[in-house]
């Protein structure tokens, strides 16, 4: 199996692996049980993974809640300041994960900011969209389908300067490419360490200091009361090292998956079929593809390489039907999005894979054709 679908999630890497299984073995107490030595180990354990998580961002250790992943992240994140500011008024982008779309209506009055044809969302427009009672302004810094990265550092200190708190889900950036909250102007940050190499189940939520975040979840005082519950200490554990491993190798593997997406697409451009590139050309995730076939269907073309793992779209909406909200926002056409296919490349992928798998899709493509 060719695995292309690291948008979806990604292979632990093998170090994140390591550091974690010591906390499944002797190394498994409670990091609140601080009466003994192994309750104390555990809580050095996550103290440490707390810092390679906030050096990572360019923050401090005391901004991070860890979470269960980007959409508890995005939850706290948008009802916490709904809480904290009585509602209000929120901005947003048309191209937001669910997680942030589905949030946003419980508490504020919600603008839609649309997007261009590459998808990407313009500083002017959000200020356009702001108002005397806007509370929020949430935008992802990278899209999960098409891969277009936003302008969060414009944007950020558009917030900044209107007394407006910013909110990114940043999830499809972290591991791929720098992220700093200081110059980006970032109050609230989500991540989830499945997207880059990291466990499944643990992420983090960056909250920037003197920015007030009550609970939307209640019970013990863990994380300084902002999210109550038993710390989850192997997937802390492996969310750090997969951020420190992300320190040291971000800049190679962004040059890295960025030569071989532009490999493939090399390849299907060469085929025989046209191919109609979704998104930007530049400024989109270094691992991201997102290519149509008209006159054929992306269900029928993955059916026909069973030994390619892509998608046709984000993974939360994988079993709806319905032409995907993202390519209806940048004016894809039905023929086009039927024919989409998304393309996730990652740390562990091959230039012999790339090839392997266009040359499955290119054959796919013409069997269905004929």
């Amino acid at each position: 199996m060719i695995y292309l679908d690291n948008h979806a999630t990604t292979r632990v890497d093998p170090r994140v692996l390591e550091a974690m299984l010591p906390c499944y073995g002797d190394g498994f107490a409670n990091a609140s049980s601080l009466s003994h030595a192994p309750g104390r180990a555990a809580a050095a354990a996550v103290a440490r993974a707390r810092e390679q998580v906030a050096s990572l961002l360019g923050a401090r250790a005391d901004e991070i809640v860890f979470t269960s992943g980007a959409t508890e992240a995005n939850n706290l994140a948008l009802l916490g300041t709904a809480r904290e500011l009585g509602g209000g008024h929120l901005v947003t982008s048309a191209i937001e994960h669910p997680a942030i779309l589905e949030t946003a209506q419980e508490g504020f009055d919600v603008t839609l900011v649309p997007v261009g044809p590459d998808g990407r969302v313009s500083a002017d427009a959000v200020e356009s969209a702001l108002r005397p009672d806007t509370r929020l302004v949430s935008v992802m810094a990278a899209n999960n389908e098409i891969g277009t990265i936003q302008p969060i550092a414009q944007i950020g200190r558009l917030c900044r300067e209107r007394g407006v708190r910013f909110h990114t889900d940043a999830s499809q950036v972290i591991g791929k490419g720098q992220i700093d909250v200081g110059p980006h102007s970032i109050d609230l940050l989500s991540l989830t360490g499945h997207k880059f190499h990291g466990p499944v189940g643990c992420g983090a939520l960056f909250v920037r200091t003197g920015v007030a975040l009550p609970p939307i979840q209640f019970g013990g005082a863990q994380e300084g009361g902002r999210r109550s519950g038993t710390l989850n200490l192997p997937g802390i554990v492996g969310l750090g090292a997969a951020c420190a491993i992300a320190a040291e190798e971000a800049l190679d593997e962004y040059l890295r998956t960025g030569l071989l997406r532009d490999r493939l697409l090399g390849r299907l451009m060469a085929g025989p079929h046209e191919v109609q590139l979704n998104g930007p050309r530049e400024g989109r995730l270094p691992g991201n593809l997102h290519v149509s076939f008209r006159g054929v269907q992306s269900a029928q073309i993955m059916a026909a390489c069973p030994g390619l793992a892509i998608s046709a779209g984000a993974a939360c909406h994988s079993e709806n039907t319905a032409i995907s909200p993202v390519l209806q926002a940048i004016g894809c056409d039905e023929e086009g999005a039927r024919g989409a296919l998304r393309f996730g490349i990652g740390r562990f992928n091959t230039e012999a894979e790339i090839d392997e798998a266009a040359r499955l899709v290119i054959d796919a493509v013409t069997a269905l054709k004929t």
